[in-house]
């Protein structure tokens, strides 16, 4: 392990990316906001979105101030707009409950609205240090290949995975938040899904799956990102209508971007449900 560890950070040294929740001034709050956004969603898309939005909101309580629309609107075309909503009742949480600060804890960040196991490890081991493994696709991922010889990890997490990945974590709780972003790192750039380019791997002498010859995946099938024609896309368009307009729109405006009456008005009714649109009579807009 040493031996892999020493060759991976190394590697992160040379090659990390320069984005703006891992630099040196990041706050947790900060960090917090890149965790929701990046859910989903590759880097160059959350970017602007991140900047501009820490630029108006550079604290929890400057977000929970205005209103859930604002966030809404202000997460633009970053897809699955009920992060934005989580984000702003988390935010709202933070300042009620816990002083305007993003609180320490795994207990106290698994409260907040929107944050799983893995959100509130991966807040705790890259804002405050501490020594927690953080599991996201791209560490599951490079473990299954590297350790476990497999080409990709099984759907959902499990336990042995989460003993893996702790007891692979260095002692040095700094060395280890560095261990967690250099794994997801190699993950997103050199280990990646389709195309991993093992010739320049700088784990490829201690890969298992490597050393197998690179088996093909036989496991359960993956789960796939359909997108035209869904209902995923149906409410992407209504949402977009919404949030660009200055004002609620009537019905008519709507129908405009999706024709399918019955898929329109499902969605439109889970948009209500979800709290991301509000009505009255034929109007639509986003929450005061």
């Amino acid at each position: 392990m040493p031996t892999l560890q020493a060759a991976l950070l190394r590697w992160y040294d040379a090659h990390a990316r320069d984005l703006p929740w891992r630099r040196p001034g990041a706050t947790p709050w900060g960090v917090l906001v890149s965790e929701f956004m990046l859910q989903q969603t590759p880097v160059a898309r959350v970017l602007p979105v991140y900047d501009a939005w820490l630029a108006r909101w550079p604290r929890a309580t400057d977000l929970a101030d205005e209103p859930s629309g604002e966030a809404i609107r202000a997460w633009g075309r970053l897809g699955y707009p009920r992060r934005a909503i989580r984000l702003h009742a988390a935010a709202t949480v933070i300042r009620d409950h816990h002083g305007g600060e993003v609180p320490e804890t795994l207990e106290s960040l698994r409260s907040l609205p929107g944050v799983g196991d893995y959100t509130a490890s991966a807040v705790l081991a890259f804002a405050f240090r501490q020594r927690l493994p953080v599991l996201d696709t791209n560490v599951r991922r490079v473990l299954s290949r590297v350790v476990g010889g497999v080409e990709f990890p099984s759907n959902g997490v499990t336990a042995t995975e989460k003993v893996l990945a702790r007891d692979l974590l260095p002692d040095d709780e700094g060395t280890a938040a560095a261990w967690s972003v250099a794994l997801m790192e190699l993950g997103a750039l050199v280990c990646t899904a389709s195309g991993p380019r093992c010739d320049v791997c700088p784990v490829r002498q201690e890969c298992a799956w490597r050393a197998a010859g690179h088996p093909a995946y036989d496991g359960p099938p993956r789960r796939g990102q359909a997108w035209t024609g869904t209902d995923r896309q149906c409410r992407g368009r209504l949402m977009a209508v919404v949030r660009d307009a200055e004002d609620a729109v009537d019905a008519p405006a709507l129908q405009r971007v999706w024709p399918d009456a019955a898929q329109r008005t499902r969605c439109l009714e889970s948009l209500l449900a979800d709290g991301l649109l509000v009505h009255s009579a034929t109007r639509y807009a986003l929450p005061g």
